[in-house]
């Protein structure tokens, strides 16, 4: 039997050990599901805190609850350690790390790098690593797989090496780690078929592609998509503020076609972790090809330009009811990048509160998931949504349209109200 065959064979009977690098919104989902499918799993996080709080039975990601990560923990499928040595350990690693961008907004490959050497350090035969971090188009095999050779083991007989790209959308109820289709690409066929082999127990669907190129491209054009498209929306948001139109109003009607239209809603910006960053990892990558990325490019300068478009709406608001902005009180509603979540990851919501302040507003903040937060050394806290706070403010501007927030008692009670998500346009 072949290294690989016998790899197969222990994921078909669940006795493989899953390895996670990166217990956060991505890496914690995984190790929950797999654990749910029959596997053991050992997860790896360099914050202690993390990894006793797991443990523990204590959750950090609301994605999964404690009841969810105690079922695991009580089945005896899960434990999480801060020991690097223990990567050894483990028949499949995925490595579930952060890929933020630089300065300059090119890729800071510098958790996947560690996490490589990581695995460098303890690789042995048998084992078969899996890349799920967002990063650029060569990243499996520029980096990862001249380290792991280093070991002298041969990737696709000795060891296995792949590509599959998270597709986590925090907050999502309805799709999750086990029943969204997981794309997988590996370095050679023999490693994409192991990887599938490990990942098909815990997965409804699987996607196989040819290589770790196009599994890493796969993801970028995800959310590419979504950039442009957005952009789009949001440009569209400008012209209708020109020209005195409902934007909502003609992107709701536009979506009544059955066809040929697929309906994106404009914002205060773009959050997250994906779609303000993942653009430019393509956008860096065909630079050094002698390539300009028009589309993405110009996407993201309109994205990025949407929080200075709604505070110079709330300016413009406060004139028309002979108020300036500085001094005026402003409650923003909602800094979460998204609704019904608390990630605030690239949330525009902190654009937008510091241009305020720049204009001299004083400004507070509701969340109901969010009950504080730091930015650039000043400490926020969520002050309760009330009648008489809506009322003593002199604008309300929405940002994050939160289920939970009584948009209805805005309505009756605020003095101006700036929408950047129609939320009260929803509410006729």
């Amino acid at each position: 039997m072949t290294v690989a065959q016998d790899l197969i064979a222990k994921a078909e009977r669940r006795e493989a050990l899953f390895g996670i690098i990166g217990l956060g919104y991505v890496g914690l989902p995984l190790a929950v599901e797999l654990g749910r499918a029959g596997f053991r799993v050992l997860g790896y996080d360099v914050s202690r805190r993390v990894v006793d709080g797991l443990n523990a039975g204590h959750s950090h990601i609301k994605d999964i609850s404690d009841a969810d990560l105690q079922e695991v923990l009580k089945a005896g499928r899960f434990e999480a350690t801060a020991d690097p040595a223990r990567l050894g350990e483990p028949d499949a690693i995925s490595i579930c790390v952060p890929t933020p961008l630089g300065k300059y907004k090119d890729p800071d490959v510098s958790y996947i790098v560690a996490a490589t050497e990581a695995v460098t350090a303890t690789l042995r035969r048998g084992q078969a690593v899996i890349l799920e971090s967002t990063t650029y188009p060569g990243t499996t095999r520029e980096i990862m797989l001249p380290a792991l050779e280093s070991t002298g083991l041969r990737v696709g007989e000795d060891f296995f090496l792949a590509f599959s790209p998270e597709r986590v959308d925090p907050g999502n109820e309805r799709y999750h780690t086990r029943n969204t289709p997981k794309v997988v690409g590996g370095i050679t066929e023999a490693c994409r078929r192991v990887c599938c082999a490990l990942y098909q127990p815990a997965i409804d669907s699987l996607v196989p592609v040819s290589s770790t190129e196009a599994a890493e491209l796969v993801k970028l054009l995800e959310n590419t998509f979504r950039s442009v498209n957005i952009g789009l929306v949001n440009e569209m948001a400008i012209v209708c503020e020109k020209l005195g139109v409902n934007v909502w109003e003609v992107i709701d009607a536009a979506a009544t076609k059955p066809f040929g239209f697929m309906k994106f809603t404009p914002g205060p910006g773009l959050g997250g972790h994906c779609i303000p960053i993942d653009p430019h990892y393509l956008a860096w990558k065909m630079r050094g090809l002698n390539y300009k990325t028009r589309f993405i490019d110009l996407a993201g300068e309109v994205n990025t330009e949407m929080p200075v478009f709604w505070v110079r709406q709330a300016i413009e608001a406060l004139n028309r009811h002979s108020r300036s902005m500085r001094g005026s009180k402003v409650l923003v509603l909602g800094v979460a990048y998204k609704k019904d979540i608390d990630d605030m990851r690239e949330s525009p919501a902190l654009d937008i509160i510091r241009l305020l302040e720049q204009q001299g507003a004083q400004v507070s903040y509701h969340d109901p998931h969010v009950t504080r937060f730091s930015e650039d050394g000043h400490e926020f806290r969520s002050v309760p949504l009330t009648e008489e706070a809506v009322a003593a403010a002199d604008c309300v501007l929405i940002v994050t349209d939160h289920t939970a927030i009584d948009f209805a008692m805005v309505q009756r009670a605020a003095r101006l109200v700036v929408d950047t998500r129609n939320a009260m346009g929803r509410l006729a």
